[in-house]
C-alpha cells in the first residue's frame, strides 16, 4: 500500500527515508508515526497502513538514520540485542527535531487535508510525547513510552491534545513511573490517560508475545477517537450503514453491499456464529445465505442508535414470517409459517468511509420459542413478550421470577 519518500532534517545534515501510506481517496489528515526500537519494519509499516484505512496520510520516519540507515529489524534475541544498542545510542532531541521536520514536510504534501497528528509507540510513545510538548502537532498519541516521568516539567508547554496509554504490567514503564506521570498530568485539560489492566508492554503489537486483542482494540478505538475529534476525517458512518441495510434488506443486492465495505470485512451473527470472515468468504455468505434469504415480510424497526467515532450501536426489532429457511439465523430448520419479532443489537465498527465488521447479537431462545421449537414452560426464557416490552416499559417485569413479589 505505502511508498517511500525522503524529509530534510531541520538542521540540514542531510535527510531521512520515511515510509509513506495514503488512504483510498488520496488524501485526508495527517499522522506522523514513530517507531519503536526496531526501525521502519513490517509491523510498523502495518500500522501505518491500518491508519491509512482509517482515512490518515501516514508518515513513519527513519529515527535511527543518524545512527544507521534504513534500520530494520525483527523479535529475535539478536534484533533485540541490536534494538537497545540503537536505543542506548539514540539522540532523543534530535529525535524530536526529526519528528517536527517530518509534521513541517506533512503540512505541505497535497494528500493531507487539515491537521497533523502523531503516533507512537514505545520509544516512539516517549517521543510522541514530547511532540506534544515541543511542536506544533495537533494531537498526540503516546502507547506505552518508555521514560516519560522524565520529562514531566515539559508537561506546561502542551497545547493540542495528548492520549497516554499504559500498560499495568509494563516493566519499562513500571507503576511508580506511572503513578508518577498519572498524579502529575492528572487534572491537565489537554491529556487523556488509560490505563490495560493484565497487559505488558507492546500489548498492541500484533503477532507480539504480550498482544492482547481486547485492550489493542479499546486502545485502536480512543485513539481513533482523538485523531478524529483533533483533525477529522469526519464521516456520517449513520447514512453509510442505513445504505448497507438499504442493499441487504431493500434491494437486496450483493455486490452493492460488499462496495459499501472495506476490502476485508467480516461478520459475526454471535448467537449463531454465522457469517464471514475476508471479502471472498463474506460475500459468499451474503449471496447463499443472507441477502437472498431472508423472507419477503423482513422487516426492521429502528428503536435507537448511539453514534460513536468508530462505530454504530443499533437496537433494532427484527420481524419476519418464517415462510422459508432462515440460514444465517435458523439454519437446519425448515419453516414453519410463524411469525417472529425479537430485540436484535447491531453493533457495526468503521474504518474511514466504509464498514470493516459487524457484530450481531439476539435472544436465540426467544426465536425458538416463538417458532415452536422451544418449549419455554418451567425455562427462564420468554417469546414476543421480549418485543412487546421493549416497546412498552408498563409490561410486566420479573413474571419469570416465580419468588418476586412487591
Amino acid at each position: 500500500m505505502g511508498s517511500y519518500i525522503t524529509v530534510q532534517a531541520a538542521d540540514g545534515s542531510g535527510q531521512f527515508r520515511a515510509y509513506l501510506a495514503t488512504p483510498a481517496s488520496g488524501k485526508g489528515p495527517g499522522i506522523v508515526l514513530a517507531q519503536e526500537i526496531f526501525g521502519i519494519n513490517a509491523y510498523v509499516r502495518e500500522v501505518a497502513d491500518y491508519y491509512a484505512e482509517e482515512g490518515y496520510v501516514v508518515l513513519a520516519p527513519d529515527l535511527f538514520w543518524r545512527q544507521e540507515p534504513n534500520v530494520e529489524l525483527g523479535y529475535t534475541p539478536e534484533d533485540w540485542q541490536k534494538a537497545f544498542q540503537f536505543y542506548q545510542g539514540f539522540d532523543e532531541n534530535k529525535g524530536v527535531d526529526d519528528l517536527a521536520a517530518t509534521i513541517a514536510a506533512m503540512r505541505t504534501r497535497p494528500e493531507v487535508t487539515g491537521g497533523v497528528g502523531v503516533l507512537g509507540f514505545c520509544l516512539g510513545g516517549k517521543l510522541a510525547y514530547l511532540a506534544a510538548c515541543r511542536t506544533d502537532a495537533d494531537v498526540s498519541v503516546s502507547y506505552y513510552g518508555v521514560g516519560i516521568d522524565k520529562n514531566l516539567d515539559e508537561a506546561k508547554n502542551i497545547r493540542g491534545k495528548l492520549v497516554l496509554h499504559f500498560a499495568e504490567l509494563d516493566q519499562f514503564c513500571p507503576a511508580e513511573a506511572r503513578n508518577t506521570i498519572m498524579q502529575s498530568l492528572a487534572g491537565n485539560p489537554h491529556v487523556q490517560m488509560y490505563l490495560y489492566p493484565g497487559v505488558d508492554h507492546a500489548f498492541a503489537r500484533t503477532g507480539g508475545d504480550h498482544f492482547d486483542k481486547p485492550s489493542a482494540l479499546m486502545a485502536h478505538q480512543r485513539s481513533i477517537a482523538a485523531f478524529k475529534r483533533a483533525i477529522g476525517p469526519e464521516h456520517d458512518l449513520s447514512a453509510l450503514w442505513d445504505k448497507h441495510c438499504e442493499y441487504e434488506f431493500g434491494t437486496r443486492n450483493v455486490d452493492d453491499t460488499m462496495a459499501t465495505m472495506v476490502a476485508q470485512p467480516y461478520v459475526n451473527h454471535i448467537p449463531t456464529m454465522t457469517g464471514g470472515v475476508g471479502h471472498d468468504q463474506l460475500k459468499h455468505f451474503y449471496a447463499n445465505h443472507f441477502v437472498n434469504s431472508n423472507p419477503p415480510d423482513t422487516k426492521l424497526v429502528p428503536l435507537s442508535r448511539t453514534i460513536g467515532a468508530t462505530q454504530i450501536v443499533d437496537e433494532m426489532l427484527f420481524c419476519f414470517t418464517h415462510t422459508c429457511e432462515i440460514d444465517w439465523m435458523l439454519p437446519g430448520v425448515p419453516p414453519t409459517g410463524k411469525y417472529v419479532e425479537i430485540p436484535l443489537v447491531a453493533i457495526v465498527k468503521f474504518r474511514g468511509d466504509k464498514l470493516y465488521h459487524e457484530h450481531i447479537y439476539w435472544d436465540q431462545a426467544s426465536v425458538l420459542v416463538q417458532i415452536g421449537k422451544l418449549d419455554a414452560a418451567g425455562l427462564p426464557v420468554a417469546g414476543a413478550s421480549t418485543s412487546r416490552k421493549l416497546l412498552d416499559e408498563s409490561q410486566p417485569s420479573n413474571t419469570l421470577m416465580k419468588n418476586w413479589k412487591y
